[in-house]
């Protein structure tokens, strides 16, 4: 899937598996969408369903199971601790991958109409996709339930965006919309549901009204009580996780419960979440703990770990994370193949990939014999010495490995974008206009590639030169190759920078350009030779 959108319905259904199960059965069954969470709740009575597909398929899908939840679920009888005002409560659409968000709001508009076109239902439209103020939040639109829906229907306020302004009593109203990714979010209390929620009313944004607001930004929350576990949540909303992060949510949660002597027993997400939010909660616990982890898997635990996401069920990473449930599109790229593939490819009768990706995979190594010998420097008894330095060291050198494997497919990638232009039609003027203006894009691009690869080989000198004159010297021809690696690296970009300005029409952007990459291959060499002298010295 080039365009990939996430849709997350929340039906209000959580306790009857086969219609639960019958919900799930109408996303799978629908081309194009792929179905990556199921999280029912007793309590809450209420099932959130996670699939992603591109713009049509995710529309579909989500008709799909909104018929099959018009067929069995009857909002007359339905009781639970969420609030909600329909059977198919919300359905928003988020963008992932190649999707603005114009393109979502096109898409849940499209869905607003079909389901309202096809149900006879009202629906509601929130967030980016809403034009109204008084009307663009969930809490809003929800305000007084299913139980006062047919009341705010007949205000001409509140006239859904689209289908009749008629209360249907089985199904209620549907909210649709698009927004950032939404972090559904609980924390564990073994307190009183009273208490928890005064809780939530501290920390979330809008608190306990206009005169006393949350200390929360993004954030909001309720306290209730979940019966089948027999204890109390702080239950919180973040919908703009760059606000207000997940691991901050806890900790202050955490913070308002120590002052009423109360304990917090770790937490749950429902649905899935970003890796990004469980990655700097690992960064705040590794800062606050002075840990130093570098892999991602062990960050994820570590994450997992002080959270307590484990607590109430098994956190799965692959089946929570969402991208390592978003189907792969790496199959294609070089970074994935063999090493014989690799060089075959660049063996090929074909001018992609190149010398700028084999560029791109020498400084890669370079960067990765260096964090290995940083890390063959650290942990053990006779460098116990050097820990406190290797500490800064090998974090740098590690990150600017994982930095530069990128670049190995973006100097190909970009080589194609250029060719792409090259292949534009030029048969009128406008034509040939259009042609010129992606061709010298398309060239700055490639220059920026090579350019952005220079710089973070470069950026790893200083680490290395203390590394190089303490660290392991069992690891000195590691080094030594190393440097060489990373020289020929810049060097290399600097050529393919070099060939590009030629068809550069900006003489100032040329020779700025050329200025810089020259400075850069001069600090590559001179770097390489202080080192190599150190190393020579040492025995």
């Amino acid at each position: 899937m080039s365009k990939i959108i996430e849709c997350v319905p929340n039906f209000s259904e959580g306790r009857d598996t086969k219609i639960i199960d019958a919900i799930a059965d109408a996303v799978k069954a629908t081309p194009g969408a792929v179905l990556l969470d199921v999280d029912p709740g007793q309590s809450t009575n209420r099932t959130v369903y996670t699939f992603v597909g591109d713009p049509d398929s995710v529309v579909e899908a989500a008709l799909n199971a909104a018929k099959v939840a018009f067929n069995l679920i009857d909002m007359c009888k339905h009781s639970g601790e969420h609030p909600r005002m329909g059977a198919l409560d919300v359905c928003p659409f988020i963008p992932i991958r190649n999707v603005s968000v114009e393109e979502c709001v096109l898409v849940a508009k499209k869905f607003a109409s079909l389901l309202a076109q096809e149900l006879k239902v009202p629906v509601f439209l929130y967030g980016s996709s809403s034009e109204k103020s008084y009307r663009k939040t969930m809490p809003q639109i929800r305000a007084g339930e299913y139980e006062g829906l047919e009341e705010k229907l007949k205000d001409d306020r509140w006239a859904p965006d689209f289908g009749p302004a008629k209360f249907v009593s089985s199904w209620g109203g549907t909210v649709t919309g698009v927004r950032k990714f939404l972090i559904a979010y609980n924390i564990n209390l073994l307190s009183t549901k009273e208490q928890a929620h005064r809780i939530a009313l501290n920390i979330r944004e809008k608190g306990r009204g206009e005169d006393q607001p949350g200390r929360l930004k993004a954030v909001q929350g309720i306290g209730w009580w979940l019966e089948e576990k027999n204890i109390a949540q702080v239950s919180v909303n973040i919908t703009d996780m760059d606000v207000t992060p997940m691991h901050v949510a806890f900790e202050e949660v955490k913070a308002d419960a120590e002052e009423l002597s109360i304990a917090v027993t770790g937490s749950e997400l429902v649905g899935l979440v970003p890796l990004s939010a469980l990655l700097d909660a690992a960064e705040f616990y590794m800062k606050k703990e002075n840990l130093m982890v570098l892999d991602e898997d062990q960050k994820v635990h570590l994450a997992i770990n002080r959270l307590g996401l484990s607590t109430l069920s098994p956190f799965n990473p692959k089946e929570r994370i969402i991208e390592y449930c978003l189907p792969s599109s790496n199959g294609n790229l070089l970074v994935m193949k063999t090493v014989k593939d690799f060089i075959l490819n660049v063996g090929d009768r074909s001018p992609a990939p190149g010398g700028g990706s084999v560029s791109a995979l020498l400084a890669a190594l370079g960067c990765g014999l260096s964090a290995m010998v940083s890390k063959l420097s650290y942990g053990k008894r006779q460098w116990e010495h050097l820990d406190s330095k290797m500490r800064t060291i090998i974090p740098v050198l590690h990150h600017a490995m994982l930095d530069i494997v990128p670049l190995i497919d973006s100097d190909t990638e970009a080589f194609n974008d250029y060719m792409a232009a090259l292949k534009l039609p030029k048969t009128t003027h406008k034509e040939k206009e259009l042609r010129e203006v992606a061709m010298q894009e398309g060239l700055k691009t490639a220059i920026g590639v090579p350019m952005s690869l220079a710089l973070k080989a470069n950026s790893i000198w200083s680490p290395l030169l203390e590394l190089a004159d303490c660290g392991n010297i069992n690891c000195k021809s590691d080094i030594q190759v190393a440097v060489r690696c990373l020289e020929t690296a810049v060097h290399g970009a600097k050529h393919n920078i070099e060939i590009n300005l030629l068809g550069i029409k900006d003489e100032e952007f040329k020779e700025t350009t050329r200025k810089k990459a020259n400075n850069e291959a001069c600090l590559a060499t001179k770097n390489r030779d202080k080192i190599l002298e150190i190393l020579e010295k040492r025995n």
